[in-house]
């Protein structure tokens, strides 16, 4: 899990463990998982969460992290993206 940025422009990046380092490719689509920008602190899904309720913008990849914010509301299960089978999600909230 790792936060960049600052004020209006800060993001939250959060990632399953096991898939760090890894390239995924599907079509058109290729994702590199990079410890420089997924990585950071290692914590439980849960504590990511909350973290990722307190900002306007995330970038969710794998299983628990995509799986976890669609239970709580964060992400609508038609809003995912996967590339090899692997869930990927970005959040990104409006103030109107």
């Amino acid at each position: 899990m790792n936060v960049r940025g600052s004020g209006q422009y800060t993001f939250v990046t959060v990632c399953d463990v096991e898939i760090l380092g890894r390239t995924l490719r599907e079509g058109r689509f290729v994702l590199e998982i990079r410890e420089e920008f997924y990585g950071g602190r290692r914590m439980s899904v849960e504590d990511a969460m909350k973290i990722v309720k307190q900002y306007h913008m995330a970038n969710l990849i794998g299983e628990r992290a995509v799986g976890r914010a669609v239970e709580e509301g964060l992400v609508h299960k038609d809003a995912i993206l996967r590339v090899e089978g692997v869930p990927h999600a970005m959040i990104i909230k409006t103030q109107f």
